[in-house]
């Protein structure tokens, strides 16, 4: 089954993301670098924010029974 195109830019996203933040943590760019990477990193969490609050809205969907949502516990077994 093929991936979705929000799962993956779900993925990308999170994977520019950290790499953002790995180039800002080790300090070697410059202040104007910094900034736009920065304002880049702010647009990409958003992404990957309204693809997680997309996610969740599905799921409670898909639990919702007879009108009325039915939360299971989860356990990591």
């Amino acid at each position: 089954m093929p991936r979705k195109k929000t799962t993956t830019l779900f993925e990308d996203s999170l994977a520019e993301l950290e790499q953002l933040v790995s180039q800002l943590e080790q300090g070697d760019i410059s202040l104007e670098e910094s900034l736009k990477s920065f304002e880049r990193g702010v647009s990409l969490t958003r992404t990957c924010q309204k693809a997680l609050q997309d996610a969740e809205q599905k799921v409670q969907i898909l639990l919702e029974k007879n009108g009325n949502l039915s939360l299971e516990s989860f356990t990591d077994e």
